[in-house]
């Protein structure tokens, strides 16, 4: 499945290419027209995009002289689209941006929305497994054999000694609440600050193990282009800098951040899980330097992934990522 998905992204790319802080600091253009930018966001309008919705709102990407669409589309292939220099953003997770350099795709790394992997291995609290030995023998779902998801699980096995064949692991789609309270597997990997609290919202009593206690992995951030990089240094800076006032807005003040955010997300109707989602993401946010990302991660997120197969020889690391755009 991965091959074929690599090779779709090429197919995109090639016809891409055949186709034409309190003080705001100062705004990127000089002329009254503001930038447009088109932002693939990957996922579905949801609180965890906070920081975003708050640059929006309180006009910390207009103060840089950007105008932020976002782009909620699953046809959108952000990570083709910024590769082949078609946008110069989008938000993506650490796993992407390797497997897409090694397919020559010119991508980089350029700011870490979420300092902390935030995936977890998440059980009912009946099937007692409450430490990663526990694991041996049962059967854990992912949503595909690839993505955050199944990087985050190989990490985590490894970290803790297991082999990836005293498991099972099966592909169950994006069903994995569904999966682990029906019993179709002993464990499921999730978003940590997501499906754990739905699920303890449904009366369920759980064991999770974060996979960020026990491997650092490069997370969640905003990807650009070595193109953008070197033509248009300044919107990069810009655009990370705005993100960066957002992010640091949502975790000084999460209760206005979540009225702003039902501006932009029809569907928050459960206040009480809605916040402590927020809650919970705002934790894997917080760092000394909002927006870094550390090198020993990447190292990490490499090791996993061709210990998993999904790569097949290492990467210069260093053209991968970037930390001198973050303020």
């Amino acid at each position: 499945m991965l091959r074929r998905t690599i090779f779709s992204l090429l197919l995109v790319v090639l016809g891409l290419a055949a186709c034409v802080p309190a003080t705001p600091p100062p705004a990127l253009l000089t002329s009254s027209a503001p930038r447009k930018i088109r932002l693939p966001m990957g996922f579905i309008p949801s609180v965890q995009y906070a920081n975003f919705y708050v640059a929006a709102e309180k006009g910390y990407f207009a103060d840089e002289g950007l105008e932020v669409e976002f782009d909620y589309s699953f046809e959108t292939n952000g990570v083709a689209l910024v590769g082949a220099g078609q946008l110069p953003f989008a938000l993506v997770s650490g796993e992407q941006v390797l497997l897409a350099r090694a397919q020559g795709l010119p991508v980089v790394y350029v700011m870490a929305w979420f300092q902390k992997f935030p995936v977890a291995v998440v059980s009912l609290a009946e099937s007692n497994i409450t430490q990663p030995a526990d694991l041996k023998g049962k059967t854990i779902g992912v949503p595909t054999l690839d993505g955050a998801n199944f990087v985050g699980l190989r990490a985590f096995l490894a970290a803790n000694g297991i082999a990836a064949e005293e498991v099972t692991i099966e592909a169950i789609g994006f069903n994995q609440v569904e999966a682990l309270s029906a019993g179709r597997v002993d464990a499921a990997v999730v978003y940590s600050n997501n499906e754990p609290i739905r699920l303890a919202a449904q009366g369920l009593q759980l064991s999770v193990m974060q996979v960020s206690d026990y491997a650092a992995l490069a997370a969640n951030g905003v990807l650009s282009n070595e193109q953008t990089i070197a033509a248009e240094p300044e919107l990069v800076r810009a655009f990370v800098r705005a993100v960066a006032r957002g992010t640091q807005a949502v975790i000084d003040n999460p209760d206005e951040a979540y009225t702003i955010a039902k501006k932009y997300v029809e569907t928050l109707t459960d206040e009480a899980v809605e916040k402590q989602v927020l809650a919970a993401t705002v934790e894997l946010w917080k760092a000394e330097r909002l927006g870094q990302t550390d090198a020993d991660a990447w190292q990490t997120m490499q090791t996993t992934l061709l210990e998993a197969g999904l790569l097949t020889a290492p990467l210069d690391l260093s053209q991968a990522f970037t930390n001198d755009f973050v303020p």
